[in-house]
């Protein structure tokens, strides 16, 4: 059987223990898995709205978890993808603020993105940088560069870029409603996000699994120097996997700021960072694996309110 077959096997089978014993335990304390089952789907996906708001939070999730199976595969735990969303958002802002009265809203709009890509690669090569050249764990460099990012936002906000005659909390001025990505009736999920993500899902696919470049990156993470001697541009694939990870997180910044939040807000990222790298963890190198586990995990939290609520 293939190497990559057994693994998938593993991985199906720990899923489906795990729910096994999940059974175990609810039926242990008196209830009924198929009636929890229920619960948790209605208060996930009973309703247009529960359905949108876990479509809302998918689409960074998947694109921070393709970012990180580049670096993971690697061998780098790259901790700063916090960051790395929040130096997109940043940057999405730039061509906003400056061309949201002069150029067409489609052209503002690709501006921004493009923008929002360009910041998280860069601010994830800033981290590879620190990495390669200046002999600092990646994970600490990305920590760091964390709260510098955050920090930078919070001037923003509450200096050049501050509401006027106000500034707080609640982030910049709102910008124009032309310049909002459509999204699914009053929520606040974009079909064109929605289409992003899957598109960057499917080349993550292709490049780690069908692509010269993807098998050098995982001969690097494998064994760094052995890869180096055998001819492989070992720190020019590590630097590629921080600025495609860094990339990937500044597209989830610059949705967020045009489909969800239409400013920028100090805590741009939400937090979906830190679940990517759970996500990542998980699936290992599957990374058609990051769909399912993404919905679920995203769908998790309002099923536990809908079990609240229940009780």
């Amino acid at each position: 059987m293939p190497k990559l077959s057994q693994s998938t096997v593993y991985q199906t089978g720990a899923i489906a223990l795990s729910l096994v014993f999940i059974a175990i335990v609810i039926l242990l304390v008196g209830g009924s898995p198929i009636e929890v089952l229920t619960n948790m789907s209605s208060g996930a996906f009973g309703t247009p709205d529960q359905m949108a708001r876990v479509v809302m939070t998918l689409v960074p999730l998947i694109l921070c978890t393709c970012g990180l199976l580049f670096t993971f595969t690697a061998g780098l735990y790259n901790l700063g993808i916090e960051g790395q969303i929040s130096a997109g958002a940043i940057a999405s802002m730039i061509p906003i603020r400056l061309f949201e009265n002069t150029l067409p809203p489609f052209v503002v709009i690709v501006l921004a993105i493009l923008a929002g890509i360009l910041g998280g690669a860069l601010w994830g090569l800033f981290a590879g940088v620190l990495n390669v050249y200046g002999r600092i764990n990646e994970i600490f460099a990305g920590l760091g560069l964390n709260f510098v990012a955050d920090g930078l936002a919070i001037y923003l906000i509450f200096g050049p870029w501050k509401r006027s005659g106000v500034a707080s909390m609640s982030g910049t001025e709102q910008f124009n409603e032309s310049l909002w990505l459509p999204t699914f009736g009053n929520t606040q999920a974009s079909p064109i996000a929605l289409i992003l993500a899957l598109l960057v899902l499917a080349a993550t696919i292709v490049v780690m699994r069908g692509t010269y470049f993807g098998l050098k990156l995982k001969a690097v993470g494998q064994n760094l120097r052995a890869s180096y001697v055998l001819g492989i541009p070992s720190v020019r694939q590590l630097l590629s996997a921080f600025a495609i990870c860094g990339a990937c997180a500044g597209l989830a910044g610059a949705l967020q700021v045009l489909a969800v939040f239409h400013r920028l807000i100090p805590t741009v990222s939400s937090n979906l960072g830190y679940l990517s790298l759970l996500i990542a963890m998980l699936i290992g190198s599957n990374a058609w694996l990051i769909l399912p586990i993404g919905k679920i995990s995203q769908a998790l939290e309002p099923m536990s309110m809908a079990i609240s609520r229940d009780r």
